[in-house]
Parts: C-alpha cells; sequence; structure tokens
C-alpha cells in the first residue's frame, strides 16, 4: 500500500472524528470508524514502510488532528448547528385577577394530588394537598400559587 494511500485513510479517520465530535452525539459508528482508520493507516506505514516512516506518519497524523480540531471549533461554521435561542417565557403562571382563592369550578379528571381543572371555561393544573378528588367533582380554589392551583371538594 502506497504511502498515499495510508494518509488518505488518516485524513477519513480524522474526518470521521470530526463528524463525531461536533454532529453526532454519543459514541457511533463515525467515531469507532475514525479511530479504526487512524490507528490501521499507522500501523500500516510502520509495517510497510519502517519506523522512521511509520513515526513521520503517527505524528503527523496526531499534529493534523488536533489542527483540525482546533480550527473547526474555531470557526464559526458550527454556529449554524448550535441552539442559541433562550426560553423566557414561563408555563402555567397565573393572573390573580382572572383566578382567585375562592373561585370554583369542576375537575376534569382524577386529583390524586395533580390533575385538571376547569375554572371560568379555563383548563389549569391544580393541586388537591392530601386527599384524592375524582373526575366530575366540584371544586373550590383554595390558594393560588405561581404555577399551580391548590384546590378542594366543595360541599
Amino acid at each position: 500500500m502506497s504511502l498515499f494511500a495510508i494518509v488518505l485513510l488518516i485524513i477519513l479517520g480524522v474526518f470521521l472524528l470530526l463528524i463525531e465530535f461536533l454532529v453526532v452525539p454519543g459514541i457511533t459508528v463515525a467515531g469507532i470508524g475514525g479511530v479504526l482508520l487512524i490507528i490501521t493507516g499507522i500501523y500500516l506505514s510502520f509495517s510497510l514502510h519502517g519506523a522512521t516512516a511509520g513515526t513521520y506518519v503517527l505524528f503527523g497524523s496526531a499534529l493534523f488532528m488536533f489542527v483540525s480540531l482546533y480550527f473547526a471549533l474555531k470557526s464559526r461554521t458550527w454556529r449554524k448547528t448550535m441552539l442559541e435561542s433562550k426560553l423566557e417565557g414561563r408555563v402555567n403562571t397565573f393572573d390573580l385577577t382572572i383566578v382567585k382563592p375562592g373561585d370554583t369550578g369542576k375537575s376534569i379528571t382524577r386529583l390524586g394530588p395533580m390533575g385538571k381543572v376547569e375554572i371560568n371555561g379555563v383548563l389549569y393544573e391544580a393541586k388537591a394537598g392530601d386527599i384524592i378528588i375524582n373526575a366530575d367533582t366540584d371544586i373550590t380554589v383554595v390558594k393560588v400559587l405561581d404555577d399551580k392551583l391548590i384546590v378542594k371538594p366543595t360541599n
């Protein structure tokens, strides 16, 4: 095998490792294949071309791998694939002018202790405290927290 083919094996291996590091999460075929191609290229250079050429290929492939990883991480190419959006909203925050303690409604699902309730025609997530409230039970709002309602059955 020529030295050119060995260098191509190593370049392909480094390319597969870059795909593993930057695109595909976890340990996949790309990473394992990249490592195997690099090791095979270095082994073939030692066995077919001698210790001197093998040493040059070993150090050259290590240098090429680190330099290519450095430039791949430094370039702005990968910023196009990264998630940059920030989540700033909140889910199930209650406006105290709409739902307030004392409002009545109906449980839609079983609250054991969490479930869905309907108050003034709007669905909310609610907690029943230490009791279980069956579906289709009349409920009363006891407390309004930032993210849920505390309810009890209406007696």
